[in-house]
This record gives structure tokens, sequence and C-alpha cells, in this order.
């Protein structure tokens, strides 16, 4: 899923870049729920680390 945040990230800047601004604007929204996502899912882990132990 990382691998994902950053080929959007790369996305969105080269987009960017290149004056694209409604997919930069997609590409960033994409990253941001995925990051969201990816966080979410990391503090249930440790939580349920900190619960076994």
């Amino acid at each position: 899923m990382l691998k994902w945040i950053l080929i959007l990230l790369i996305v969105a800047a080269v987009a960017g870049l290149l004056g694209m601004h409604s997919l930069a604007g997609a590409a960033m929204t994409g990253a941001k729920i995925l990051i969201a996502i990816v966080l979410i899912l990391f503090l249930l882990a440790v939580l349920g680390i900190i619960a076994i132990a």
C-alpha cells in the first residue's frame, strides 16, 4: 500500500508541474485517503500488540 501512496504522490507532482491541476488534485486526494487508511491500520496494530502484552 505504501507503494501506491508513493506512485500517487509522484503522479500528483508531475501533473502539477505540467499544469494538469485537476489530475494532480485527484492523485493527492487518493494519496491522502491511502495515508489515512495506513495510519488507522498502524494504530490498530499497535493497540492490539499493547492489549496482548
